[in-house]
């Protein structure tokens, strides 16, 4: 059994996952434009994992006992670039130049450029069946690495996804823990409306996962919980935590409307997004 968590540990995470939300549409408002839905919805999740839950140094990006995470809806790069940086593995200076000419941190997730990515992303689907052979690398050299995948709702309809899902299980994959960011809202609208994935928790449990659904997929005990569970109560089987999360979470001018995927973001529309992001910090 694991440690409850503290008041203050948590009031930790939640403030985390603001200040990631508040770096990153800093940084895309700097450029214009940008992935600011995913990014916000994927907040939470990246807060508990760099805040309780991750093996990491920043240090040394490369420390091979590090743990992995693959971020496979790389489009979200704002979010975990801001994470980076306020976690200290490169200044946070570079969250100004993203996606400019000679910027350390292009537009999707680079792991040649980045400190800290563990994957390139960008082309829907891949990340998973890279994480998936991380995690197999890591059992045949028998070493206790866990391997964290962020999935995209509008991503899983990638066939990709699906080959993954029968891998990892057929290879006992326990050390994989994997989420969909299930905001119910893709580039062109609804998923729903575009290609309904159904009961996806059913779905991966019918191909052989450990799969928690979170009411709640912004709350972040609900999700230290479950991955705590997924690493103490599994054996033999990857897990799968369905994140049921509002897109552009915390600004209310794109928070679960269909122009949430990548608006352009103007200086006055930050400065009223900063307001109210800081509205939620301070109430914590």
């Amino acid at each position: 059994m694991t440690e409850k968590l503290t008041d203050d540990q948590i009031k930790e995470m939640q403030r985390f996952s603001w200040r990631i939300r508040m770096e990153a549409i800093k940084c895309i408002a700097e450029f214009g434009l940008g992935h600011v839905g995913g990014s916000m919805s994927v907040a939470d999740v990246l807060s508990v994992l760099y805040s309780n839950e991750m093996k990491y140094d920043p240090a040394n990006p490369q420390w091979e006992e590090r743990d992995r995470l693959v971020l496979s809806k790389g489009h979200c790069a704002p979010a975990l670039y801001a994470t980076l940086a306020l976690k200290g593995f490169f200044p946070m200076e570079w969250l100004k130049t993203m996606n400019k000419n000679g910027t350390h941190l292009p537009s999707h997730a680079d792991r040649l450029l980045v400190p800290g990515i563990d994957m390139s992303a960008g082309s829907l689907g891949q990340g998973g069946s890279v994480a998936a052979g991380m995690a197999l690398a890591f059992k045949l050299d028998k070493k206790p690495n866990n391997v964290y995948l962020i999935l995209g709702d509008g991503e899983s309809q990638e066939g990709q996804v699906w080959e993954m899902a029968l891998f990892a299980p057929q290879h006992h994959l326990d050390n994989l823990i994997a989420f969909v960011d299930y905001n119910k809202l893709q580039l062109d609208g609804f998923c729903d409306d575009i290609c309904a994935m159904g009961d996806m928790a059913a779905k991966f449990e019918d191909f052989g996962w450990f799969v928690q659904n979170l009411e709640d997929g912004n709350d972040v005990v609900a999700i230290h919980e479950a991955i705590e569970t997924a690493k103490t109560q599994t054996t033999g089987k990857p897990s799968m935590i369905i994140l049921n999360t509002v897109k552009g979470l915390g600004w209310s001018e794109i928070q679960g409307k269909t122009n949430s995927h990548a608006p352009a973001v103007s200086h006055e529309q930050l400065e009223e997004a900063l307001t109210e992001l800081q509205s939620h910090y301070d109430a914590i």
